[in-house]
C-alpha cells in the first residue's frame, strides 16, 4: 500500500518536472507562429520560409488579385508556392499537381473539379506547419505533401508525390499577388532534363519599378516533358516558351510508386548567369539535403531572435513577443546577390563597393524612427548598417537616397525622407562609423534641392523649395503633414551636422526644424492647413483627414518626434495631458485602431488613437512629456494585451506594414521606446512597463562594448504595472529615461512594480 502511495505522489512530479524541463528547453525560435495575423495581413507578411531580409520568400498564396492578397488563413485551398513576397514585388510560382490537367490556378476554395476548378487544391490546418524557415501542408486533391525552406537567394522545395502517371509541377512566371503589376516579357528554357531557367520582365502597377526576375530551377529527379502556356492554353515547343501577359510551363514526373522530388531555385535581379551562381554558392554545403538546409536556416533563425532573451510573463506573451520579433526581419528584401552584383535605379549592373554586404529594399522608412530604429539598433546593428550601406550606395551610384527602396528604386511612396533618421541614429549610435562626410552630403541634398523624376522615379522631398521658403508646404503644393515631415528631417539633418562640427550648417537646420510652428494655428490649438498666402482654411475640423497623410489634425498635431516638450508648451500641458487622456478613453472602445476612412482624402471622423497606422504609434509615450509616466504605464500595457493577438484572423488590428507593429511590441515589452529614432545627441529612451520579470539583450561585440543588458521588473504582473522606481546600474534615477549608450555599456536596469500609480 505505500509503494502505492509513493508512486501515486511520484507520477504527477515527474510529469511536472518534464513539463518544466521542456519549458526550459525551448528556444526563442520555438515561439514563433508565422501564421499569426495571416487573415488580416499584408503580402509582405507570410507564412513560408525564408531567411532574415531574404531576397526568396517562399510561401503558399490562395486569395488571388485581391488587396493584401498572398496567403489568407480562412480559405480553404492554396494555388501555389511563390517566391517573392516583396512590398510591390512578386513573381515565380510552383505547385505539384495530377489529374486532369489544368492551366490555371482556378477560383479559391472552388471545387478541385467543375466549375472554377483549376491546379490549386484544398488542404487542412491540422496538415500544415509552420515556423521560421520551413513550412509544409499536405494537398489533399493531389495527395501531396509539399516542404519549403530557403536560403537568402535560393528556394528548395520537396514534394512527396503519389504513384501517378499524371505528377507534374506547374512553374508560373504572373502568379497573382497585392499589387498589379504585367508581365511584359518571359521566356522559360529547358536546358535538360533536370533543370529549366527563365527570366520575367515586370512593370509594377505604380509604374515606379520595373525589374527582371531570373530563375534557375533544378530538380532531383529528370521529368520526362516539358511544355508550356499561355493566356491558359498550350503553346508550342517543348525546348522554350516565350511570351507576355500569361506565361508558365508544367515538367512531368509519372510514378508507379510514390516518390520525393525535390527542387531548387537560384533567383537573381541581375541574370540568369547570376542566378546560377547564387544557386551554387548557397547550396554547396547541402548539395540535395533538404532536412540540413532546414536545420541551417533554424540555427540562422535562432540566432537571430536569440539576441533578446526573456522570462517570466505567459506563455502566449512570449509566443506573440517572438512572433513579433521575428516579423521585424521577414519583409525587407536583399536585392544584391552573393557575389555582391545588383541593379541600380536606372537598372544598370553594379558592384557593392568594398566592405559593404548587401542591398536591402523594401518599403518606406516612414515613421520607423518610432519603432524600427531601436529595434534594429539593438538586435541587429549590423542590419542597421547594411541599411545605411543601402542608402549610400544609391547616392553614390544614382544621386540620392531612397524613402522606399522597393527594388532599389525611387518609389516616391509616403511623405517625408525618413531613411535619413535611420542614417543620423546609426551614426550618432557609432553603429555605422565610414563616408559620414558623403552620408551628409546625401541628406542635405534632400532638404535643400527640389528633386526632378530619376531613373524612373520620385526621389527626395517635393515642394522642398516652397518649404524652405515660406517655412511650411501650402495646401496649393502639398499635404499640410508634409510640413511635419520636414521639419523632421531638418532636424535629422541638422544633428548629424553638429556631430561632424558643421557649426553653421547644424544652426541653419536646427533652427529650421522648427517650422512645424508654422502650421500650428494657437487660436485654435492644432495643426491646421494652411494656404499659400498665410491664411489658415475656414471651417476647420479637427478629425478630417483633408490635407494630411493618413491621419487627421487631431493626430498630427502631436506629430513633432523632435520636439515634444516644444508641443506641450505650444498646447499648455494641461491641455496636453487633458486631449490625450481623452483620445485614449475614447479609443479604448475600438481597441485603438481606426477604420479605413481615416486614409480617405476628404471624410471626417472621430478617430482619435490610431494604433494601427504609423502617424499616431507615438501616442501612449507622450504621457511621459507631460509629467504622466503612469499613463504611459497603463496604455502601453492596455495595448499590448488588447491590440496585439495571437491568432491567425487577428495579429494585428492594423496595418503591419514591414514590421513596425512588431517592433513596437517587442520594444514595449522590454518597456523602451525611441520618440524621435535615436537622432539626438543624449540619444534617449523613454521607459515604460516592461512585460516580462527579466529581459536580456545580448549586445554584438561587433559594434558595442557591452556584453549584456539586463531589465528586471521586481514583483511584475498583470496587475503590478505600474513602476515604482528605477535604479541604472544600482543608482536610483528619477526620470523615466535612459541614454542609448546606457545600454550599449552593458549593465541592468532594475524596476520595482507595484499595483498603483507612483507619487511623483
Amino acid at each position: 500500500m505505500m509503494k502505492t502511495i509513493r508512486n501515486t505522489v511520484l507520477i504527477p512530479c515527474l510529469m511536472m518536472w518534464a513539463v518544466h524541463t521542456y519549458a526550459q528547453q525551448k528556444q526563442p525560435i520555438d515561439y514563433v507562429n508565422p501564421m499569426i495575423g495571416t487573415s488580416n495581413s499584408r503580402w509582405m507578411l507570410f507564412p513560408g520560409a525564408t531567411m532574415p531580409n531574404g531576397m526568396v520568400k517562399l510561401s503558399p498564396d490562395n486569395q488571388g488579385w485581391v488587396w493584401q492578397g498572398g496567403y489568407d488563413y480562412s480559405i480553404g485551398s492554396i494555388h501555389g508556392f511563390t517566391f517573392i513576397h516583396g512590398w510591390t514585388m512578386a513573381g515565380l510560382l510552383t505547385m505539384p499537381a495530377n489529374g486532369d490537367l489544368a492551366l490555371n490556378a482556378g477560383i479559391p476554395d472552388a471545387p478541385f473539379r467543375g466549375a472554377g476548378a483549376g491546379y490549386h487544391s484544398r488542404f487542412s490546418h491540422n496538415d500544415e506547419k509552420a515556423s521560421p524557415g520551413y513550412y509544409s501542408v499536405y494537398l489533399l486533391d493531389p495527395q501531396v505533401k509539399a516542404e519549403l525552406t530557403a536560403t537568402e537567394r535560393t528556394g528548395v522545395q520537396r514534394y512527396s508525390f503519389p504513384a501517378d502517371e499524371s505528377n507534374r509541377i506547374m512553374v508560373q512566371l504572373n502568379p497573382p499577388a497585392e499589387y498589379g503589376y504585367e508581365l511584359k516579357d518571359a521566356v522559360i528554357t529547358k536546358v535538360s532534363d533536370h533543370e529549366i531557367q527563365g527570366y520575367a520582365k515586370t512593370s509594377a502597377v505604380w509604374g515606379f519599378n520595373e525589374y527582371t526576375l531570373h530563375f534557375v530551377m533544378q530538380f532531383s529527379k529528370p521529368f520526362t516533358k516539358f511544355r508550356g502556356y499561355s493566356n491558359w492554353k498550350e503553346i508550342a515547343g517543348d525546348t522554350e516558351v516565350k511570351g507576355s501577359k500569361e506565361l508558365g510551363v508544367y515538367v512531368t514526373f509519372p510514378a508507379s510508386k510514390a516518390e520525393q522530388v525535390i527542387v531548387r531555385t537560384g533567383i537573381s535581379f541581375v541574370s540568369i548567369d547570376q542566378a546560377r551562381l547564387n544557386l551554387s554558392m548557397e547550396l554547396k554545403d547541402f548539395d540535395w539535403n533538404f532536412d540540413a538546409l532546414v536545420k541551417h536556416n533554424r540555427a540562422i533563425w535562432n540566432k537571430q531572435l536569440s539576441a533578446i532573451q526573456v522570462k517570466g510573463g505567459s506563455e502566449k506573451d512570449k509566443v506573440k513577443f517572438y512572433t513579433n520579433l521575428y516579423r521585424c526581419f521577414t519583409a525587407k528584401m536583399i536585392m544584391s546577390d552573393a557575389n555582391g552584383k545588383y541593379l541600380d535605379a536606372c537598372e544598370k549592373e553594379q558592384q557593392l563597393a568594398q566592405g559593404r554586404k548587401a542591398m536591402i529594399g523594401g518599403d518606406a522608412f516612414w515613421n520607423t524612427y518610432w519603432n524600427l530604429n531601436l529595434l534594429w539598433s539593438l538586435a541587429a546593428p549590423d542590419i542597421t548598417q547594411q541599411m545605411v550601406d543601402t542608402q549610400l550606395e544609391m547616392y553614390e551610384k544614382t544621386g540620392w537616397t531612397s524613402k522606399g527602396p522597393a527594388g532599389i528604386e525611387y518609389s516616391g511612396i509616403m511623405e517625408g525622407s525618413h531613411e535619413m533618421a535611420l542614417m543620423t541614429s546609426a551614426y550618432l549610435k557609432g553603429i555605422v562609423k565610414k563616408d559620414a562626410d558623403i552620408a551628409y552630403a546625401a541628406m542635405k541634398k534632400n532638404v535643400e534641392i527640389e528633386p526632378a523624376p530619376t531613373c524612373g522615379g520620385r526621389p527626395g522631398n517635393p515642394h522642398i523649395a516652397t518649404y524652405a521658403r515660406l517655412g511650411y508646404v501650402p495646401i496649393e503644393k502639398g499635404f499640410t503633414s508634409n510640413t511635419l515631415d520636414y521639419a523632421f528631417d531638418d532636424w535629422c539633418v541638422g544633428q548629424l551636422a553638429q556631430s561632424l562640427n558643421k557649426k553653421e550648417d547644424a544652426a541653419f537646420f536646427l533652427r529650421r526644424s522648427g517650422n512645424w510652428r508654422n502650421v500650428f494655428d494657437t487660436t485654435v490649438g492644432y495643426v491646421r492647413p494652411r494656404k499659400e498666402d498665410g491664411t489658415y482654411t475656414p471651417d476647420f475640423d479637427r478629425f478630417s483627414v483633408k490635407h494630411f497623410v493618413e491621419g487627421n489634425g487631431w493626430q498630427y498635431s502631436f506629430y513633432v518626434p523632435h520636439d515634444i516638450p516644444g508641443v506641450v508648451k505650444q498646447m499648455g500641458k494641461g491641455e496636453f495631458i487633458a486631449r490625450l487622456t481623452e483620445g485614449f478613453k475614447k479609443s479604448e472602445f475600438h481597441k485603438f485602431a481606426a477604420h479605413a476612412l481615416d486614409r480617405t482624402e476628404g471624410q471626417s471622423a472621430e478617430y482619435y488613437i490610431n494604433q494601427g497606422n504609423q502617424v499616431n504609434m507615438q501616442a501612449a509615450y507622450l504621457f511621459n512629456y507631460g509629467g504622466r509616466p503612469d499613463l504611459t504605464q497603463y496604455y502601453t500595457r492596455k495595448i499590448m494585451n488588447t491590440f496585439y493577438d495571437d491568432s491567425p484572423y487577428v495579429g494585428w488590428n492594423g496595418d503591419e506594414d514591414e514590421g513596425q507593429m512588431g517592433a513596437w511590441f517587442v520594444l514595449s515589452a522590454l518597456g523602451l521606446f525611441e520618440m524621435n529614432g535615436g537622432t539626438s545627441p543624449d540619444l534617449r529612451i523613454d521607459i515604460t512597463s516592461p512585460l516580462f520579470s527579466e529581459a536580456t539583450i545580448h549586445l554584438n561585440p561587433a559594434f558595442y562594448k557591452g556584453k549584456t543588458f539586463v531589465i528586471k521588473a521586481v514583483n511584475n504582473s498583470d496587475k503590478n504595472i505600474y513602476i515604482q522606481s528605477i535604479k541604472l546600474n544600482g543608482q536610483t534615477i528619477k526620470d523615466h529615461a535612459i541614454s542609448f549608450l546606457d545600454i550599449t555599456k552593458g549593465g541592468t536596469l532594475e524596476l520595482v512594480m507595484g499595483p498603483n500609480p507612483a507619487k511623483y
